[in-house]
This record gives C-alpha cells, structure tokens and sequence, in this order.
C-alpha cells in the first residue's frame, strides 16, 4: 500500500513538473536584483499587510507556499523555525498562497484535510499555529504574477534596500525526517546580515505547480472524466452487508447507509461523491447502500447516476431492516443516514447517526495512519 501511494505521489510530481514547465513562460520568476514587488493582501489574522508592513525588517523572507501540496507541507515547520531563530536580528518572514481554488482538482487535495481558500487558509495557520502572517493572493494572483513563484514553496529573499538577493528553495530536503545538507535559505539570510553577498543566488524549486486561475480548465475536464465513468447499483443482502463492514480489503471503507425518500441523506450525498473524488486515489473507498425497497431500485439508480457516484453501490434486497441494522452495526438506533469508516480487517474510526459534518470527516480520514501527510 505504501509503494502505491509513494508512486501515486511520484507520478503527481511529474505531472507537475510538465505543468511548470508549460507555464513558466506566462508566468516569468523575479530576477535577482529587482525591487521587491509590492502587495495590498489580507493575512488569515484578519489584517492587510503590504511590504510597508515590514518596513524596518533588515531582511525580508517572501515564502509561496498553500495548505494542499505535501512538499509545503513537508516544510512548515521550517518555515516556523526559520521565523524564530532570525526573528532577533530583525528578519520578517511572510508566507503567500497564490493558488486560485477554483484551479485545484479534488483529487489533487487527497494530501490535505483543506484545501487553499482563503477559509481554510485559517484552519490550516490554527491547527499547524502558524508564527508568520499567512497572506491570500488566490483570488487575483496579482502579487504572485509579479514574484513569478514556480513551485510551492518558492523562497524570495530581499535585503534592507528591498532588492532580491536570492530564490529558490530553503533547503535541499524535502523530508523533514532527515538532514539537509545545503541550507540556501539560511545561508542567504546569514550573507546578507554579514554584509556579504550571497553565495548562491538561484537554485532550483521541488513542488506542486502554482494553480493559476487559467488552469482551472483542468478542473473542468476532470469533471468530464468523472461524469463518464459508469454508475452501477447492485443488490446485497444483510450478509453481504456484514461482509463489507468486516472490510477484507486494503483500503479504509466509508459506508453510507440512506435512502431516496431521506431529505439529510439526498443533501449530503453530493459531498459524499466530492469526498471520494479527493480521497479515492490516496486509498479511500467509498461504498453506499440504499433501504429503498426494490420496486424503487430505478429511481435510486437514477439518483446515483445523477450524482456521478461511481463507487460501490448496493441496495438492500431483503425485506428486515432489522436484520440490516444488525448486519451494519448493532449500536445502530435506526435514524438514516448512517455512515461508518472502517479501517482493513474492520475496526471501526467513525459512526455517525444523522447529517455528516463534512470538515470533521476530512480531518478523521486525513489523521488515519493509513491516509495522513506523506511526511508524518
């Protein structure tokens, strides 16, 4: 399972890299010695900030970076630590998203619990307690148009006088397990409070392509392939329900019990479908059964259709609920929906009587052992 994921992760990175090189042309980096760029951006802290915001900073650290891609991931800590160890010697570090939302597939947010709007923008800086101000530029990547970020994250260094000294990486590692061995966005920062030129003033960048609102045509082909793919209902009976809870496979099972005629149910189904599109490929599977009777197996076929679930899809052929309720999970009281997450072998992480809150399902299947970050 592990060598999956990892090669599912090798193959985004090379898509990736095709995407920058596809766009590096419209989107030009800031060269070494231009001014810095000014911005007008509102932070998650609820202020605006503009480079006057940092106007008595000896150096001033710019790091593109976003919730979704795991390499900015991978270095937020950094990125923390890097703010605390200069913070006496008068460097200021801001962090920028310049990911439009509306460019990011779903299934390209299977390594986050959030994705890079500007709200969960704020639920990421609270859970990871972000030490720097984490500024929004998705909506026009304005700001980002003019620093020319390649990849997040993307580190622009600038001296007293605002002139770009360095960018690039901050380290040469990704993992945070293990030990760079050139720290270039230290070793610029300690150059330019000695006085001394940098050394090295560019090096190269490892992560997810900038999302640009132009991309967000990848969004819409991604809803065509997922609107083909064929939607399925077939029967299962309460053994079969008991086997499907039991979870024989390898992957963590979300089970959704509901029906047509459930007004909670039909509202949420739609996230349910959006979940597993972001979850699928990291290992998710999404399996949902129907109490409709079998005269209304048509019209719950019909819904699926509609919704493009393309999971698996049962529909109870016995005529005991009961028997049913028993089969899914005996502290059951009844009320539909009725969604379970299961880890291989059966053990249980989530049930849930009623509507589902959304958020916290995504951050209970994130923080699973067998889903989370790629870097722990």
């Amino acid at each position: 399972m592990k060598k999956y994921l990892r090669l599912c992760y090798f193959i985004m990175f090379l898509w990736a890299a095709f995407a920058v090189a596809a766009y590096a042309i419209d989107h030009p980096t800031l060269a070494i010695g231009a001014k810095a760029p000014d911005f007008h951006l509102p932070g998650v802290d609820g202020k605006m900030y503009s480079l006057a915001s940092f106007k008595h900073a000896k150096v001033l650290v710019v790091v593109f970076m976003c919730n979704h891609c795991p390499t900015s991931q991978a270095y937020e800590e950094r990125v923390k630590k890097l703010t605390i160890d200069y913070a006496a010697e008068g460097v200021r570090v801001v962090a920028i998203n310049p990911n439009n939302p509306k460019s990011l597939r779903l299934d390209e947010l299977g390594y986050s619990d959030v994705g890079d709007s500007f709200a969960e923008m704020k639920i990421r800086a609270k859970d990871i307690h972000f030490n720097f101000p984490y500024l929004y530029d998705g909506a026009t990547e304005i700001t980002s148009n003019k620093y020319g970020p390649i990849a997040t994250p993307h580190a622009f260094i600038f001296d007293r006088d605002r002139k770009l000294r360095y960018q690039g990486r901050i380290d040469d590692m990704e993992n945070p397990a293990k030990t760079p061995t050139v720290q270039d966005a230290r070793n610029a920062i300690d150059a330019l409070l000695a006085g001394k030129p940098v050394p090295v003033e560019v090096t190269r960048v490892f992560g997810c392509s900038i999302k640009w609102a132009e991309k967000s045509n990848w969004t819409a082909k991604a809803a065509i392939q997922w609107a083909n793919e064929p939607v399925k209902l077939d029967t299962i009976g309460a053994k079969g329900i008991a086997d499907v809870v039991k979870n024989h496979s390898d992957k963590l099972r979300l089970i959704n019990i509901w029906a047509t005629w459930c007004g909670p149910c039909v509202a949420e189904f739609s996230d349910l479908v959006t979940l597993n599109h972001m979850y699928r490929d990291r290992g998710v599977q999404l399996v949902t059964i129907t109490t409709d009777d079998m005269g209304n197996r048509a019209k719950a076929l019909a819904f699926l259709q509609r919704k493009q679930a393309s999971g698996l899809n049962y529909i109870y052929s016995g005529d005991n609920k009961y028997k049913l309720m028993d089969a899914v999970d005996p502290k059951w009281q009844g009320a539909l929906p009725y969604t379970l997450l299961v880890e291989p072998n059966g053990r249980i992480v989530y049930a849930h009587e009623g509507a589902i809150n959304f958020e916290q399902l995504k951050k209970i299947i994130f923080d699973d052992p067998m889903i989370g970050r790629i870097y722990k």
